[in-house]
């Protein structure tokens, strides 16, 4: 018996083999599509339900590729030909919440943003904050090792997970970490499965660490700048001074011109950029006046809102990025990282890259970080070849000014091929081996992360 038929024997209506839905499958928001397509969609309800499709899986070496929400940006969860898509979204509960202990244990399938709905009648929170908090799942930011705004102050995720339930290729499940705020208990293997995209195992529960919400105002400080490079020079300058923002997010002149076009507010002087920082907690007042200070004495034309409401529609205008992007036509969203101190230096790099490619490249950076987010956009379903080739040298480029291929996107299919460039030959033959050691056949979203044998 195929493995279709065996699937809906063991697991009946949760089966699921209609077109439409095979067909979204193979894609995420990245604009990559799988080859092909799936055998099927398992939509879990019960860890028991992932247990069996695993099983299944590991008996007839059909690959399988865990997808919750589809919102990400590398392809790391898309389904193509001879796969089995195993969807988490249906599982959403929130099983525990512990005030006492600052921890909540939850299913992987729920939103980042009800999550936080829901813990903030607690008085508590979940740190990570990816823009895409609204349509993410908490187990995709595990997957990817998600960050967004506010991480440069809270923490990303892996600061944020004390322990996850994992189920391996096998079918086997492994309760991993703990609810201790200390635990070095043998290897950090909890560590390990954060932003390991699905090749390990399968998360199909999180413990988590919870935060009290933070007392106090907040203060919104909006600067413009003649240029970007003086945008980024000014939020290093911030960062050297010992100033520690909640949020400290940068939108070069293009960025910030498409998103005023998509929002309908008035175009901003051509050339400018923007920097929206806030500040939080008892010393919100006081960081945001220092902060000010290093602003204009950087060039920087200041406002300062002490009213949380404004500072939400402020950072607003951030969060609409990728909906800006895409109004202009097809996105490739790329993500790497910089030391802090090195912003201005690359965006040097993203200018000669615009000027030796004839592209222009929207950028927004969560500044407090150095995490960049370069935006290549184009027409039709296919990324350019000298679309690929400017994105190489500006992944060549990061690495060189001691940073990263990517901050909170993860690797995925899209970024697999300059892994080694990275890593170098020892640690990345390492990491293979230590996958192979979860997933003996290699059945866990083959073609993710590592390029594959050829």
């Amino acid at each position: 018996m195929s493995v279709v038929p065996l699937l809906q024997q063991a697991l009946g209506v949760l089966v699921d083999t209609d077109e439409d839905a095979l067909e979204l499958a193979r894609s995420d928001r990245s604009g990559h599509a799988a080859a092909g397509r799936p055998l099927a969609i398992v939509h879990a309800e019960r860890v028991e339900h992932v247990q069996e499709t695993l099983r299944i899986a590991s008996a007839t070496r059909t690959p399988v590729v865990v997808r919750g929400a589809g919102t990400g940006l590398a392809g790391a969860a898309n389904a193509g030909e001879g796969e089995i898509v195993l969807s988490l979204r249906r599982m959403a509960a929130i099983h525990e919440v512990r005030p006492d202990d600052l921890l909540a244990v939850v299913e992987p399938g729920i939103l980042n943003a009800e999550l936080n709905a829901h813990l903030a009648s607690f008085g508590l929170w979940w740190a990570p904050d990816p823009a895409s908090r609204d349509i993410s799942t908490v187990g995709g930011n595990i997957a990817t090792g998600a960050g967004g705004l506010l991480c440069a102050k809270y923490g990303v995720v892996r600061d944020a997970v004390l322990g996850v339930d994992l189920v391996l290729a096998d079918g086997r499940l492994l309760h991993l970490g703990h609810r201790s705020v200390k635990g070095v208990t043998g290897l950090d293997l909890t560590a390990l499965v954060v932003g390991s995209e699905g090749i390990l195992g399968v998360v199909v529960g999180a413990t988590l660490k919870l935060r009290r919400l933070v007392p106090g105002e907040s203060c919104t400080v909006t600067a413009l700048f003649p240029g970007v490079r003086a945008a980024a020079a000014a939020s290093a300058a911030v960062t050297a001074a010992g100033v520690q923002p909640a949020i400290m997010e940068l939108m070069d002149a293009p960025s910030l011109a498409a998103v005023h076009a998509l929002l309908g507010l008035p175009a901003p002087t051509p050339g400018t950029a923007q920097l929206t920082i806030q500040t939080d907690g008892p010393a919100a007042a006081a960081e945001a006046d220092a902060i000010d200070a290093i602003l204009r004495a950087n060039d920087g034309v200041t406002e300062v809102s002490h009213d949380r409401a404004e500072g939400e529609r402020l950072l607003a205008i951030r969060r609409s990025m990728h909906a800006a992007m895409a109004s202009l036509g097809t996105t490739l969203i790329e993500d790497v990282s910089v030391p802090r101190s090195a912003m201005p230096a690359m965006f040097d790099e993203i200018a000669r890259i615009e000027r030796e490619y004839g592209l222009v490249i929207p950028t927004v950076a969560h500044a407090g970080d150095g995490n960049l987010h370069p935006n290549f956009v184009f027409e039709g379903p296919e990324t350019p070849a000298h679309v690929w080739a400017a994105a190489d040298e500006l992944f060549r480029a990061a690495i060189r000014l001691g940073g990263t291929l990517t901050g909170e996107h993860g690797i995925g299919v899209l970024k697999r091929r300059w892994l080694a460039e990275e890593l170098g030959d020892d640690q990345w033959r390492l990491q293979r081996e230590i996958a192979a050691v979860f997933d003996p056949l290699g059945i866990l979203n083959p073609g993710k992360v590592f390029v594959p044998d050829a």
